[in-house]
């Protein structure tokens, strides 16, 4: 009995230290936490003390008032509530950059650019660039000066590094060949001087490089024949000498190259395998001997420019060399021939020739004559033909022919598994979108979108498809990362389209995870909500009012906005799951849309089914739907939904009394896994929410002419976030 006594005494100390134990432990971690938080807050509070002027007052509610996650550019991450983005960009701040920023050590970017940061980037920094997180550093813009600190060598996994438009000196420190992963360098428009290193310039990672208006000097490293991913590169206006290294020739991706107002010297180079070169300008340097004959194979290049150099010989008349204005060769007192808007002096040869003709007796001159014209009569009929089949290319392909490196059929094999089901995302019938991982992808996972070509007019799309998304950039669409049109191992046409991977998925799983058969463990709050709102704003307002051609998205829902591991919105699937060519040019706003039908029921604007032609105003219509079910958590598709009833209505006739009654319940607690909720607790936070919904309506108004363009709807959302925080 008192053996039993015994055991239960010590098995009753050990489970009593356990929980004293645990308890202790948690202690210790919350503990840690706090100290961390408020190690962040400290540091962003000292970085507003560096600050002379804020002219927009962007930091007056960088104070003890609100959660530091919650000031106006910074951001953190849902798990530890660590800052991870602190975007200050165009703010108009003035002063000096704080050392005490290298105290955020979860940061993964730091956009200053467009301010008037002055003085040094503080060697105290250099705790920053030992972070491991950091992927975007761009300081553009400002007025720095000083050296560039060697220790950004030390970010290991920097992708993009700014630092244009200031007023740095000295040179580049070599260590930055140590970013591995560098995809962009801009150092352009400071007064740097010195050579570059060979090991910068041998990073097989970068695709974009400017060093232009500084005055680097020296020849240029052979390495740069290790630039294999360059598509981009700007040498232009520094004092570069010596001969143009021939290993250039290698850098089969390169797009655009300017090596103008420098000091180069010697031959072109043999550049004939650079066949996705688009521009090309090598003027103003000391460039000598003849114009190469590869030029004019090269049927990509759209602009080159040879003027003042030491050219020498005939102009060809073939080629780019036909179009005055992409070609460029005034300044060669040596060069001849040409076409007659150049305005060259005739070669010798040419010169011989006529004063041969001269004597030729009247019959053989008759004789040359009726040749010439039937020469000439059959290189018309040529240029007919060849015009006419260009027009017929140019009808399905608006936008020229995809530039951006194309994939084989293997690699998006091997990188799906067989295009494994295990590996599928999602399908439909115009496609089919699988998760893979490229071997030059850095093992970061990608979308395959594999397109479905038994349906009409898919194939004929692909080129002009792939144009239009190469040529839009926006950090709010989803990312086209290359292209493939090849043949399967069946000898099928086999055409896709790899996309940058969203690793939380679609806003359409995060709105109705319960009616999806899931748990519903993660919710979004309302600030996320309106963030979201704001990113898709963004995007739209990107393709109707910045993009050189507008672009008609025609399909925006909830399952093509995708999420980032930073919640940040990502608009998708225009081009991908549903294609049709290019408008003609007499259409309504010469735009381009990815849809041939018109969207998806319960977001298609009413006038779609009456046969009216797509247009932007349809993709307000689709905001506007979309803006209510993001806050009310209601499909326009809901049961809820019948007879005269629809989601517009029941919005409406809930405004303003009854609107707590219609919003979302996971939008009142603000549930969110592994972070703070952001509640709607005051009057004027209710008055944001109903403002918001206003606008829903606003956008999704019957009549296109009744709806607000996106312009003013991204505005007024952001001022809607600002109110809502205060």
């Amino acid at each position: 009995m008192k053996v039993h006594n015994t055991s239960v005494n010590l098995i009753f100390i050990l489970a009593l230290s356990a929980i004293i134990f645990l308890c202790w432990f948690n202690l210790r971690c919350n503990a840690a936490a706090t100290l961390r938080n408020e190690t962040d807050m400290r540091a962003l509070l000292e970085f507003k003390s560096y600050i002379t002027e804020d002219y927009f007052a962007t930091l007056d509610s960088w104070n003890g008032s609100s959660h530091f996650c919650h000031w106006p550019g910074v951001k953190c991450g849902l798990k530890h509530q660590r800052v991870t983005h602190l975007d200050l960009k165009g703010k108009r701040l003035a002063g000096s950059i704080s050392p005490h920023i290298g105290n955020l050590s979860f940061l993964k970017s730091l956009d200053l650019s467009d301010n008037s940061f002055r003085g040094e980037i503080p060697q105290g920094v250099s705790n920053l660039f030992r972070l491991q997180n950091l992927g975007t550093l761009d300081l553009d813009s400002n007025r720095l000066t000083g050296e560039i600190p060697s220790s950004i060598g030390n970010i290991t996994r920097l992708l993009y590094l700014y630092l244009s438009g200031n007023a740095l000196n000295g040179t580049v420190p070599p260590s930055l060949g140590n970013c591995k992963q560098l995809l962009r360098l801009y150092i352009g428009e400071n007064n740097l001087n010195g050579t570059i290193p060979g090991k910068l310039l041998s990073l097989s990672s970068l695709a974009h490089v400017n060093l232009s208006y500084n005055s680097f000097m020296g020849s240029l490293p052979m390495e740069i024949g290790d630039l294999k991913n360059i598509a981009g590169f700007d040498l232009s206006y520094n004092n570069f000498s010596g001969m143009i290294p021939t290993t250039i020739g290698k850098c089969l991706v390169l797009e655009s190259l300017y090596m103008q107002d420098n000091s180069f010297e010697g031959a072109i180079p043999y550049l004939a395998d650079l066949q996705n070169l688009r521009e090309l300008d090598l003027s103003k340097n000391n460039l000598s001997g003849e114009i190469p004959p590869w030029t004019l194979n090269l049927s990509s290049l759209l602009y080159l420019n040879l003027s003042h150099n030491n050219l020498e010989g005939e102009v060809p008349i073939q080629g780019i060399f036909s179009n005055a204005t992409a070609l460029e060769v005034e300044g060669n007192p040596k060069l001849c021939g040409g076409i007659q808007e150049f305005d060259l002096p005739p070669c010798l040869n040419q010169e011989n020739h006529r004063t041969k003709r001269k004597h030729l007796t009247p019959l053989l001159t008759v004789i040359i004559s009726v040749i010439s014209v039937a020469a000439v009569a059959c290189f018309l009929i040529s240029v007919f033909f060849i015009k006419r089949s260009r027009k017929r290319r140019d009808a399905t392909s608006k936008f020229g022919h995809p530039t951006f490196p194309m994939i084989t059929y293997k690699e998006l094999h091997d990188a799906t598994n067989g295009f494994s089901s295990d590996k599928l995302l999602g399908s439909g019938s115009f496609g089919t979108v699988y998760k893979g991982i490229l071997r030059s992808s850095n093992e970061n996972p990608v979308a395959v979108k594999v397109l479905n070509l038994q349906r009409h007019g898919a194939s004929k799309s692909f080129t002009a498809e792939c144009q239009a998304l190469r040529n839009i950039r926006h950090r709010n669409l989803v990312k086209v990362k290359t292209a493939c049109s090849s043949i399967d191992y069946k000898g099928n046409n086999f055409k896709a389209i790899v996309y940058q991977f969203m690793e939380n998925g679609s806003l359409e799983e995060w709105l109705h995870q319960e009616s999806e058969g899931q748990i519903q463990c993660n919710s979004l709050n309302i600030l996320q909500r309106l963030n979201i709102a704001i990113d898709v704003a963004s995007a739209l307002h990107y393709l109707h009012h910045q993009c050189e051609i507008p672009v008609a998205h025609c399909d925006l829902k909830p399952s093509n906005i995708l999420l980032d591991d930073n919640m940040i919105a990502h608009v998708s699937d225009f081009g991908l799951a549903r294609l049709m060519p290019s408008f003609s040019g007499e259409s309504n706003l010469n735009q381009f849309s990815s849809l041939g039908i018109q969207g998806t029921i319960g977001y298609a604007p009413p006038e779609y089914g009456m046969g009216a032609e797509v247009a932007i105003t349809g993709d307000l219509y689709s905001y506007g739907i979309l803006l209510l079910e993001i806050f009310t958590g209601k499909r326009p598709t809901d049961k809820l939904f019948e007879d005269n009833m629809n989601l517009r209505l029941f919005v409406k006739l809930a405004l303003p009394d009854r609107i707590m009654d219609i919003v979302d319940g996971s939008d009142l607690y603000g549930e969110m896994t592994g972070g703070d909720a952001y509640e709607i607790t005051s009057s004027e936070q209710i008055k944001c929410v109903v403002n918001i919904l206003q606008l829903g309506l606003a956008c999704s108004a019957e009549t296109p002419e009744e709806r607000i363009n996106m312009e003013h709807v991204h505005r007024e959302l952001i001022t809607i976030r600002d109110r809502f925080l205060k």
